[in-house]
């Protein structure tokens, strides 16, 4: 059963830069940040309630968030569902026939995390994580 609204992915081109309103201004705590090597981007966490806010900045070209920067410009990226089991709620999508960005969980900032392709929720990309 997802619980909660985990996250809200951001995408843009300087996390440094994006501190200046996320942290300074909104005075959001940053808790985690990390490099996720095979999605080329730089990744933060910052609180906000129980839920979080994303920033992703891409470092490496060609992938989906650089393209998606390119394309689309700074802005909303994914919303991202806490879960307690992964696994099931992967197998229950692929059940319902729910086109799937991964068919199996990974290894994420949140946790374990997949991607539901946006061609299922009306052109917004799905994130299920298991911190």
């Amino acid at each position: 059963m997802l619980k909660k609204l985990h996250h809200v992915g951001i995408v843009v081109r300087s996390i440094a830069d994006a501190y200046a309103f996320y942290r300074d201004v909104l005075a959001l705590s940053v808790h985690k940040e990390d490099i996720i090597q095979d999605q080329g981007v730089k990744a933060a966490l910052l609180t906000i309630g129980t839920s979080e806010i994303e920033l992703l900045e891409p470092i490496i070209t060609g992938t989906g968030v650089a393209r998606f920067l390119e394309q689309r410009g700074e802005g909303l990226h994914h919303l991202c569902f806490e879960t307690d089991d992964i696994g099931r709620e992967l197998e229950a999508a692929k059940g319902k026939g729910i086109p799937l960005i991964d068919q199996q969980p990974r290894r994420g900032l949140a946790g374990m995390v997949c991607f539901l392709h946006p061609r299922a929720s009306h052109g917004v990309l799905i994130e299920y994580a298991q911190p």
